[in-house]
């Protein structure tokens, strides 16, 4: 079992690591803003699913050989790229209906969930990231590496999945007043796929 000294540290990191805006909040806070708490929130959820796969991968040995291939590692770089940008152009293009009300949500729970899973999954730079990060703090004479890795990874998506909620809280309180001005409403929807396709250009100018 990982000690207990090396684990509170790593606790206290992560924290540092979460509740400094990346990329996740970036996303969380866009959908929050145009769609509510609700939506934010499953957001949110959607990244700590990617992230409890990704988890998966390194304590299996998937994510290291994603990170030693070159090719395997610029494929899934570039599909998460054009997912991002994919998402962000359906946004900016959306038409929103003619009835743009306080109750008006751009996207459901549901889909904002999948999206966020998939965009986080095919982000190779998160695979990169839990292996050079998470084994700093494995110790093999301690037991299993696979199950240390994994329940480091598994705190390091929870304790992000709580900083998304408190970031989706605020984001939603704000987006529910700017919703109530159907001008702002139609920026806001282009605002988020500006956000989209920034980190997607973002994730394709990256290197390993």
């Amino acid at each position: 079992m990982i000690d207990y000294s090396a684990l509170m540290a790593y606790v206290v990191i992560v924290l540092g690591f979460v509740f400094i805006p990346g990329p996740a909040t970036l996303l969380t806070v866009a959908r929050a803003t145009t769609s509510g708490t609700k939506v934010g929130i499953a957001t949110g959820a959607g990244i700590t699913v990617g992230d409890f796969l990704h988890t998966v991968m390194a304590a299996i040995g998937i994510s290291a050989i994603v990170a030693a291939s070159a090719t395997l590692f610029t494929v899934v770089k570039y599909l998460g790229a054009a997912y991002l940008l994919y998402l962000g152009l359906k946004a900016i293009t959306a038409k929103l209906p003619a009835d743009t009300g306080q109750d008006c949500v751009p996207i459901g729970a549901r889909q904002a969930f999948k999206q966020a899973v998939i965009a986080e999954v095919l982000n190779p730079k998160t695979a990169v990231f839990f292996l050079a990060f998470l084994p700093q703090f494995v110790a093999p004479e301690r037991g299993a590496v696979a199950l240390q890795l994994s329940i480091l990874g598994i705190i390091f998506a929870l304790v992000g999945f709580v900083s998304t909620i408190v970031y989706s809280v605020g984001a939603g309180g704000l987006g529910k007043f700017l919703r109530r001005n159907p001008s702002v409403l139609r920026w806001q929807s282009k605002a988020v796929g500006g956000i989209y396709c920034a980190l997607g250009v973002r994730l394709a100018m990256q290197e390993r």
